[in-house]
């Protein structure tokens, strides 16, 4: 179906609730195969939305439930709030997938966002690898102005 890049409504809410604290949670990258029969965006809730249309991406070493993102960290950009992600690197995979979603699993897999990557994205028995914006007040993927 779609997939859009989106900051998830959900977690909006959930972080002006005090649901996610992204300084001390796991927070995993997840990817969505090719040509999903889901639409993934902004409504996405749940990393389960993902699992239970059964558009996560597959192949070999590919592990499902994705990876965890290393060095999350928090700042500011002037007076917008921005989030640091490394590059996330699967390594020795044969897999394909049109997008990712960034979600939570120490609360309960809630969704934070959703990555359109612009058409497929694949590697043979080699590594994929994720790489995020500059972490800025205009480009970092989680930003709140």
């Amino acid at each position: 179906m779609a997939i859009t890049t989106a900051m998830c409504t959900s977690f909006k809410q959930e972080l002006l609730g005090g649901t996610h604290d992204l300084d001390t949670d796991v927070i995993k990258l997840a990817l969505i195969k090719e040509t999903p029969t889901g639409t993934y965006g902004a409504a996405t809730t749940n990393y389960s939305d993902v699992t239970d249309n059964s558009d996560e991406a597959s192949g070999t070493n590919y592990t499902a439930t994705g990876q965890v993102l290393d060095n999350v960290t928090i700042s500011t950009d002037g007076t917008t709030a921005i989030v640091d992600i490394d590059d996330e690197v699967f390594a020795d995979v044969t897999v394909a997938a049109d997008g990712c979603i960034i979600y939570n699993s120490s609360q309960s897999n809630k969704a934070i966002a959703v990555i359109d990557f612009g058409g497929t994205v694949s590697a043979t028995a080699g590594d994929l690898t994720i790489e995020f914006p500059t972490a800025d007040a205009s480009n970092a993927i989680i930003r709140i102005a």
